[in-house]
């Protein structure tokens, strides 16, 4: 009971790190900036449709094995990108609503947006390769 009231109130103290100011930063290292969990609609809308920068949505749920596979090989090669793109993460379970209006109908599915579009998309796990050429060609590089 002791380590679950200390983590509860470790896991209330203010982020730190870049997305302090939004108070729902994912963590502090640098390669993990640019991930983040979505918490609402309302965020969504803000950090990834209205965002300036090319956003990759995983939308996962945490039963899901692949989901499981797929969002940390995404994470690390979106680091690799060094803020040229970011990630939101999507939970299906917890957030239906944006599930369903972007018709995703199986997880893991990735979304490419660009300027509050789908500019591309893939369902299912992809290995290295397919991913970093998948990011390629969302920052146009």
């Amino acid at each position: 009971m002791a380590q679950r009231l200390a983590l509860q109130r470790l896991l209330s103290l203010p982020a730190r790190g870049s997305l302090a100011s939004h108070g729902r930063a994912f963590g502090t290292s640098a390669g993990r900036r640019s991930t983040f969990n979505v918490q609402d609609g309302s965020d969504f809308q803000d950090r990834v449709v209205n965002s300036p920068k090319p956003v990759v949505v995983d939308f996962h749920a945490q039963w899901c094995g692949p989901c499981k596979i797929l969002g940390p090989r995404l994470e690390k090669l979106v680091a690799k990108q060094e803020g040229k793109v970011l990630m939101a993460k999507v939970d299906i379970d917890d957030h239906t609503d944006l599930a369903i209006e972007y018709e995703v109908s199986a997880v893991p599915t990735v979304l490419a947006m660009k300027n509050g579009d789908v500019v591309d998309k893939f369902v299912g796990i992809k290995d290295e390769d397919q991913l970093e050429a998948f990011l390629k060609k969302l920052i146009g590089a």
